[in-house]
């Protein structure tokens, strides 16, 4: 007999049909849903008397909007919450504030055909939902990084044995990174410690379509390094991180001795479109010896197996701590597979990418990309 409760769920949203659609989704999966509110104030009547395990929250509604009922709630309460929002640029820089704010996950909310796309199982919801429950609070609480001097910056260490793939005619170092829930917060500690002239970089971040060019533009204003999003057919340059978009596979191809990104759509890999999987995957094949893989928050395990394929290919493979993360899954997976050269703490991560990235060749200067001085 199963005596485990199920995930006790709160929906805040002012629209009647969003509200009957999410919470019949929600049981339809087990969940139980406490309560379906269409505003933040009566939201926090209920909680003076009870506490669901997660939130999920709309972002404009009347009489309080979502920012200020989350913002309030993370000063009082340490419940987890997943943004519903609309597939608009406006709502995904909303939405990425409320990131920064506390919540764990992004689900997007399309005007047409809702109650189709929360009942495919590629859609998230439910995802986000279950992995909202495991959610180490605290660890979305931490103070965002600052730069530090680029003194700072370990010397190389030698190169990890393994079995390299044969590449010719370039010393460009590469990193790709993968990260899920609560990897919003995370990557906004980690690139910001990089500096202007750091590694090339390919980021999966799980996040809906429209959301990554939103990201990307905030993390250019925090970082010494160029941040955007990834177009098919960019180079990867030393000063310069690509994110791979919402709704789209981004894959690390050779082009000579250069580095480019091919992104296009496809089926989902392990439920997700951008996969970390097939980031990983493409810079075992393509990079080998000369990629540095991170691996990061995040429910589930996509990833893990695309890890394996790099440190295989002689990769040094990096996986975040159970202490620092937010959801310890991605990371664990990949470590139970023996694809991790090391595990480390999230504020770690900047200073080892420094140390496994730094750039042999001396005629880099000429191909770097990064922000104008």
């Amino acid at each position: 007999m199963n005596n485990v409760r199920p995930i006790r769920v709160m929906l805040i949203d002012d629209s009647a049909l969003v509200r009957r659609v999410l919470a019949e989704v929600l049981r339809q999966h087990g969940f139980d849903v406490i309560a379906a509110l269409q505003d933040p104030l009566l939201a926090q009547e209920f909680l003076k008397k009870d506490k669901p395990d997660v939130i999920v929250l709309d972002v404009e509604m009347p009489r309080m909007d979502g920012l200020t009922f989350l913002r309030q709630l993370m000063e009082q309460h340490a419940i987890p919450v997943v943004m519903c929002s609309t597939l608009t640029t406006t709502g995904a820089e909303t939405t990425l504030t409320a990131l920064e704010l506390g919540a764990v996950a992004i689900v997007s909310k399309p005007t047409l055909g809702l109650k189709d796309f929360l009942q495919d199982e590629d859609s998230g919801l439910v995802q986000a939902v279950r992995s909202a429950s495991r959610c180490n609070m605290r660890n979305l609480r931490q103070p965002r990084a600052t730069l530090p001097a680029a003194s700072a910056a370990p010397r190389p260490a030698p190169a990890n044995p393994g079995t390299p793939r044969p590449l010719f005619g370039t010393s460009h170092k590469v990193v790709v990174i993968g990260v899920s829930t609560g990897g919003v917060q995370a990557i906004e500690q980690v690139l910001p410690r990089l500096p202007r002239d750091g590694p090339g970089m390919v980021i999966v971040q799980h996040m809906p379509a429209k959301f990554t060019a939103a990201l990307s533009q905030r993390l250019n204003n925090l970082c010494a390094m160029e941040v955007r999003e990834a177009r098919h057919g960019d180079r990867v340059l030393p000063g310069v991180a690509l994110i791979a978009p919402g709704g789209l596979h981004t894959r690390l191809v050779r082009s000579g001795a250069q580095y480019q990104v091919e992104v296009f759509e496809g089926p989902t890999v392990n439920h997700h479109r951008p996969s970390v999987d097939v980031l990983f995957r493409s810079a075992a094949a393509n990079a080998g010896k000369n990629a540095i893989g991170v691996i990061m928050t995040g429910m589930g395990d996509d990833g893990a197996r695309g890890l394996r394929e790099l440190h295989q290919a002689g990769a040094h493979t990096i996986a975040q701590d159970e202490a620092s993360s937010v959801v310890f899954g991605m990371a664990k997976e990949a470590i139970k597979l023996g694809a991790v050269s090391e595990v480390v703490p999230l504020a770690d991560i900047a200073g080892q990418i420094l140390r496994y990235g730094h750039q042999t060749s001396q005629g880099d200067s000429a191909l770097r990309g990064g922000k104008p001085a």
